[in-house]
């Protein structure tokens, strides 16, 4: 198969389209025929070498994909050669085909076509797990997202909605903010010319910038505030006032989803295919697509997502 390889940390330029050796199940796993693949701000920390890898992962960048099953690994019940599904992976996504543990695997939502259904299974899964299954955001809440423009945003805003929750949420520039406020933002900062801190106080925070926003976001909570930081474009240490946290009782979260076990992504993807999935299929929650670009140019795509213009996700399409 090809698939896309990082020859060494740097630009978008060293990502190249290669032979590598075909997968195959082990013990549990199934192998996808990929139709589709979609970036993630991960892929891009690992093409800088930024994201270590544990041992065991897949070298090739990729944390979600659509296909068709092709192989079934020993153990493996519930599933049949040819079925059309969508899959969280640890890595490994762009390629012709991936192996994937059977309980990442998901269905297709009804009304959702194959390519497009590689763009849900990551922000769903970061999204759910994160606002609900560790923050515990309840119907009056309010949420903070940062980057509301990006597919985990994107998605965090209609999830909130749906759950009943007020939504505040920053991103860049005009055209942006009109764009989170037709998704059911109830209000949208503009970061370049507005300070979030002066719309809280929130409930929850969901925080992919990192340390430049830190002692910011913790001011900015309410009692018994939750932050949850899931990214760190703009840092990597913040300063923080520990009395902040004692006497309004707030909680600080740092999680990733691509370091979780398999019996927890498991658990996260049930869980999403429960309680999301019928919001995807009303037309409750929209999947943003910005655009689509041939696997084999992914170079080009993460060069879109560095410039930060995308609204939504990039999918990676094979064929």
């Amino acid at each position: 198969m090809k698939a896309v390889s990082i020859k060494e940390p740097g630009g978008p330029e060293v990502l190249e389209w290669i032979e590598v050796a075909d997968p195959t199940p082990a013990v549990g796993e199934v192998v996808i025929d990929v139709v589709a693949s979609a970036l993630n701000r991960a892929d891009v920390m690992q093409r800088w070498g930024l994201y270590p890898l544990a041992p065991g992962t897949s070298p090739y960048p990729g944390l979600e994909v659509s296909g068709r099953i092709s192989a079934l690994g020993e153990g493996v019940t519930g599933w049949q050669l040819g079925d059309e599904v969508c899959a969280l992976l640890t890595g490994g996504g762009y390629a012709e085909k991936v192996a994937v543990p059977a309980g990442q695997l998901l269905t297709v939502p009804q009304g959702i076509g194959l390519i497009e259904a590689a763009g849900l299974p990551e922000v769903t899964a970061t999204v759910w797990s994160n606002i609900v299954m560790t923050a515990g955001l309840k119907a009056g809440e309010t949420l903070l997202v940062h980057g509301g423009a990006g597919g985990v945003g994107t998605m965090a805003i209609q999830i909130a909605k749906a759950l009943g929750a007020r939504v505040v949420t920053t991103v860049g520039g005009p055209e942006k903010v009109a764009r989170a406020r037709e998704l059911g933002a109830d209000v949208a900062i503009d970061y370049r010319t507005q300070d979030f801190a002066e719309f809280g106080p929130y409930d929850v925070i969901l925080d992919v910038i990192g340390g430049a926003y830190l002692e910011r976001n913790i001011q900015s909570l309410a009692a018994d505030g939750r932050l949850v930081v899931i990214g760190l474009q703009n840092g990597l240490v913040g300063q923080l006032n520990l009395a902040d946290l004692v006497f309004k009782r707030i909680s600080v979260h740092g999680t990733t989803l691509r370091t979780r076990s398999a019996e927890d992504k498991a658990a996260i993807v049930a869980e999403v295919e429960k309680k999301v999935w019928p919001m995807i299929e009303s037309g409750t929650v929209q999947l943003l697509i910005d655009q689509t670009v041939p696997m084999a140019e992914a170079a080009e795509a993460h060069r879109l997502m560095e410039a930060g213009g995308h609204i939504g996700k990039i999918l990676l399409v094979n064929g």
